[in-house]
């Protein structure tokens, strides 16, 4: 029975570390989109992430999370806030994707999880960015700066938390939906593989 739990406690290390490392590529591979300021990058580094909570458990999406930021902090422009940001959206949108499917482990409960998990990501953005990514970054440039990344885009734009609702929630929520759709096309083929459960055939 220990030996099991060894074994299962190493696959479970493994996988996580392999997952942290593609989700860290994913992560370098982040690019702009149209209509949306340049440091708005789309990527799907919670893509790893989701697929880790959902088949080793919630800890192990937040691990993944933690990893790809820890190894992009050194290249970072942002002195760590965007890095930190990240993590924090990324933990918001696996944990609680992780915690409902491991209650409803069906199809239908992995729909509903990372609905729910996109959803709490997004909102979480215009809270995050407010209160902690913005006022950092006002440190280093004046909020008549910022704002007019906005403003060039849409001129209406008059203060910072509309332009969050406008431009951050729902580009966080459409990145949310990406992954969402990546893991439905993805899980069933890799989750045996994460989980060492692919049933042996017989020879041939």
């Amino acid at each position: 029975m220990q030996n099991g739990t060894k074994r299962v406690n190493v696959r479970k290390l493994v996988m996580t570390a392999m997952l942290s490392a593609v989700a860290t590529v994913l992560m370098f591979l982040g690019f702009s989109v149209p209509l949306m300021p340049s440091y708005l990058k789309l990527e799907f580094s919670e893509l790893p992430a989701l697929i880790a909570s959902f088949s080793m458990g919630p800890v192990s999406g937040v691990v993944v999370c933690l990893v790809k930021n820890l190894v992009n902090v050194f290249s970072t422009t942002t002195g760590g806030v965007g890095e930190l940001c990240n993590f924090i959206l990324g933990c918001s949108f696996v944990v609680p994707a992780g915690l409902i499917y491991n209650r409803w482990r069906t199809r239908r409960g992995a729909l509903g999880a990372s609905l729910v998990g996109a959803l709490v990501m997004a909102l979480g953005s215009v809270l995050t960015n407010y209160f902690l990514v913005y006022p950092a970054y006002s440190l280093l440039m004046s909020m008549e700066a910022i704002m007019g990344m906005y403003q060039a885009i849409l001129p209406g734009v008059t203060n910072l938390f509309q332009a969050l609702v406008i431009f951050n929630m729902p580009f966080t929520l459409v990145k949310g939906l990406c992954d969402v759709l990546l893991t439905f096309l993805l899980y069933k083929h890799i989750s045996p593989l994460i989980k060492g459960t692919r049933q042996q055939t017989g020879k041939k």
